[in-house]
Order: structure tokens, then C-alpha cells, then sequence
């Protein structure tokens, strides 16, 4: 194992739950604060964090969720989901964190490449004006491979 240092962080996130995609963009603007190349490849539902349509309606998972501390029946009740997203949301604002648009573009603005995955764009038949404007472009999965082909990449799937 070499001890090189991190120079870039490529995440995949595959699924768009609040919890999942503010992990996400955390680390890669956290990455970007200590002068690390990040990438966020957008895969499967993780897809929902960059339609323009939908970034703004996610939700936290309440059903199957261990972090909720619940019992999986009670995290399906009517109601449970919109209101854990709205306590969530609350303690974010607390913390001053960006609502999802526009934590998108802090995260372009400093150089976070963005990118979707051209398999699951085609299957769930979206198209490019879908899409945030800030998305840097439509790649395969072998074109995001690429990226990480250098000392000191790390791959991190969320």
C-alpha cells in the first residue's frame, strides 16, 4: 500500500435520500476545502439529487432505515417520512446548510466535477434539459473509471 496522499475523491451516489446526498456533497466540498479534486458520479436514484424537477422533494428513508432507531411498521406509517424530512430539514437550517440547488452550485462553483451515468439516464429515459445546469456531463461507467486512473484516487460509494 502506498502513502501517498489523497488527491482526489470519486463518489457514487446511488441513492437520493437527503441523508445520502448531503453525505455526499459534504465530503466533496470537504474534499475541495483541503485542496483535493472531488467528483460526484449520480447513478440509479441517486439521479433524483440533479433532476431539476425533483431535487427539492427528497426525503429521508424512514422504512428500512437502522439509523432511525424505529421499527421498520412505524417508519411506514402515513406521515413518518415527510415528517422526519422536515425535522431534518429544520436541523439543517440550524446549521446554515444550502438547500440541494444551490448546494449544487456552491459545489460546481468550487470545482466539484459533476457527472451522470449515462446507463441509468437511458433507463429511466431521462434527458440532458432534465438535468441541473451545473452537470459537467454523461458518462459511462468505464468513462468514470477513467477518472480514477492516478496515484491517490479513492473511490467511495454512498
Amino acid at each position: 500500500m502506498s502513502n501517498s496522499k489523497v488527491k482526489k475523491m470519486l463518489f457514487i451516489l446511488s441513492k437520493a435520500t437527503i441523508e445520502n446526498v448531503y453525505a455526499a456533497f459534504v465530503m466533496a466540498n470537504g474534499a475541495r476545502m483541503e485542496g483535493i479534486e472531488a467528483e460526484i458520479f449520480f447513478t440509479f436514484f441517486g439521479l433524483e439529487a440533479i433532476q431539476k424537477k425533483k431535487l427539492e422533494h427528497l426525503h429521508v428513508a424512514t422504512v428500512g432505515n437502522p439509523a432511525m432507531h424505529m421499527p421498520t411498521m412505524l417508519g411506514g406509517l402515513p406521515g413518518m417520512e415527510a415528517f422526519a424530512t422536515m425535522m431534518m430539514k429544520k436541523e439543517m437550517e440550524k446549521l446554515d446548510m444550502p438547500p440541494i440547488g444551490e448546494f449544487i452550485e456552491i459545489l460546481a462553483d468550487s470545482g466539484v466535477k459533476l457527472w451522470a451515468c449515462k446507463l441509468a439516464i437511458d433507463m429511466f429515459h431521462l434527458k440532458e434539459e432534465d438535468l441541473v445546469e451545473d452537470l459537467d456531463g454523461i458518462l459511462t461507467i468505464g468513462d468514470f473509471y477513467n477518472r480514477a486512473d492516478q496515484e491517490g484516487t479513492h473511490l467511495l460509494f454512498i
